[in-house]
């Protein structure tokens, strides 16, 4: 019997490369995004190619407008992205965005009988998000033992982080060791509707240094070179 796995996509390339190791740890794989209002379409465009590229066995886009309740530059646009780096929590973090996303992702796993769930949150190089933590992801499992069917009747969905201790270099290259192609996919925060990266914001920075540190071409297209952000770090 074939092994079934909610995987959690957005589009980006931490989760693109979290659904190519569920892949090859040999589970049949169903791909759940997030329309939560974001700024641009491209993310979930992007989402769309990577799931076909890899071979999902089923691709749902659930729509959840955290518009109505913004507190997020990647929701309300009277909050701008900040194209410097910052300190603390940044403007870019979505409130409940990671909450309704697992609990999305756990729902359709009791509906599936899938007992996995993968999801690519990181905590090495990333934004500094609380929602990207092992302690949260430990007390996300906790309520999904207590507050679904399965886990009442003892078989909780398993939450699997395999990329939470990884740095960026470290995910990239495992991603190109599994055959994802970085190209399809769109971290940016502010990308325009061509899915082209804007090479100044924090996800941009991250990244390219990621491709940088790894000694691998970054296929990403950006309007303007993120060499001299990174050079200013």
């Amino acid at each position: 019997m074939t092994k079934k796995a909610v995987v959690l996509l957005s589009g980006g390339l931490d989760s693109a490369t979290c659904l190519a190791v569920a892949r090859a740890r040999g589970y049949d794989c169903y791909a759940l995004s997030l329309d939560y209002g974001q700024r641009h379409r491209a993310e979930l465009q992007a989402a769309a190619r990577v799931a076909e590229s890899l071979g999902v066995r089923e691709h749902r886009v659930v729509r959840a407008d955290l518009c109505a309740i913004g507190g997020s530059a990647l929701t309300d646009p009277q909050i701008a992205v900040p194209e410097q780096p910052t300190t603390g929590i940044p403007p870019t973090y979505v409130p409940a965005r990671n909450t309704l996303l697992l609990a999305l992702g756990v729902g359709w796993a009791e509906v599936l009988e899938a007992p996995d769930l993968f999801i690519g949150v990181n905590a090495v190089d990333y934004s500094g998000y609380p929602d990207c933590r092992a302690v949260f992801i430990a007390a996300f499992q906790e309520v999904a033992r207590l507050g679904t069917r399965t886990g009442v009747e003892g078989n909780p969905t398993r939450i699997h982080t395999p990329l939470i201790d990884l740095s960026k270099p470290e995910i990239i290259k495992e991603g190109v060791r599994l055959g994802v192609a970085y190209g399809l996919t769109v971290s940016c925060y502010q990308a325009d509707e061509e899915g082209v990266a804007c090479g100044v914001c924090d996800s941009c920075r991250i990244r390219a240094r990621g491709f940088q540190d790894a000694g691998i071409a970054d296929p990403t297209r950006y309007r303007e070179a993120p060499s001299r952000s990174l050079e200013s770090e």
